[in-house]
Order: C-alpha cells, then sequence, then structure tokens
C-alpha cells in the first residue's frame, strides 16, 4: 500500500477517537489501537468456527481471499480472544437510513456505541496478534451490512448442516 494512502487511511481511521494523536501512539507503541465504535464504523463478530464453516475452508490464504470477495470491505481478525474472532467493519448505526434490525444477535453480534474494537495499524496483515485479513481500501471503506448479515446466516445454516 502506498505510503500517502496508508496514512490517509490511518488518519481516517484515528479520527475515531476524540484525540487520534492516541490512536497513532497505540499503534506506534502496541501496534493496535483501541478505537470506539459508533463514529467511523460499527463492527460484527463473527466467531472462527462461524467463518470457517461459511466458507468451507480453514486455510489463511484462502479466508482472506474469500472474505475480500464476499464481504467486499475491512476485516481484522483477532486470535486472542473467545479462541479466534473476526470483525467485518460496517457502517455506523447512526448513518443508516433506517433503523437496524440485526437478525444474528446471539451468533454474531452487532457492536456500537459503548465498545471498543483492537484496530491494527494497517501494516499488520499477518499473525502474530491481532491483524487486517481485508485492510480498508479507501477513507470510508466499509463491508456492506445486508452482505455481513447474509454470510453469518450462510455460516450458521452449514454450522448446524455440520453439527
Amino acid at each position: 500500500m502506498h505510503t500517502e494512502v496508508t496514512t490517509a487511511l490511518s488518519e481516517w481511521l484515528a479520527r475515531a477517537q476524540d484525540g487520534p494523536k492516541h490512536a497513532w501512539a497505540e499503534w506506534e507503541t502496541r501496534g493496535v489501537a483501541l478505537l470506539p465504535l459508533g463514529r467511523r464504523f460499527d463492527a460484527v463478530r463473527m466467531p472462527e468456527p462461524l467463518v470457517y464453516a461459511a466458507l468451507d475452508t480453514t486455510e489463511p490464504q484462502e479466508v482472506a481471499r474469500l472474505l475480500t470477495q464476499v464481504l467486499a470491505g475491512p476485516v481484522i481478525y483477532d486470535g486472542r480472544t473467545m479462541g479466534g474472532t473476526y470483525y467485518a467493519l460496517v457502517r455506523p448505526r447512526e448513518q443508516t437510513d433506517e433503523p437496524r434490525a440485526w437478525k444474528h444477535e446471539v451468533a454474531a453480534p452487532l457492536l456500537s456505541d459503548g465498545t471498543f474494537l483492537g484496530v491494527p495499524r494497517l501494516d499488520r496483515t499477518q499473525p502474530p496478534g491481532t491483524h487486517w485479513v481485508v485492510p480498508p481500501a479507501f477513507e470510508g471503506d466499509l463491508c456492506p451490512e445486508r452482505w455481513v448479515a447474509a454470510f453469518v446466516a450462510k455460516g450458521r445454516r452449514a454450522s448446524e448442516e455440520n453439527a
């Protein structure tokens, strides 16, 4: 990713905080910044088994390739929480045109106001630790929520069939 693009994307992400300099400092020292949800983006928390069931693969390169195609937006992976979790970034609740009815709260909760998400520095695209599986391509790049909902529904169906 070109340095100017990386800087612009990092600025966009950092502005999720009241003090963007704090995000920059966390990226510098820890590689991951805790950013509040509900401003720039919300996140759908998808457990690893649900993602693997929806994609019918556990191979990391194939998972990344398919998530890029299927969700068409940024996805973060955190292997340190709850046995492996993917976070699809979606538009914040306040920026949607109609009230949100999220049907997958138990299987893949939609996280928003009052929640912080560990967002890796843009160059963190490989394990170990929290990293981008699919980094954002431009400012405002987010997964279409209806695509994430369809993906979660597919993963739930596949999980039930394999149970």
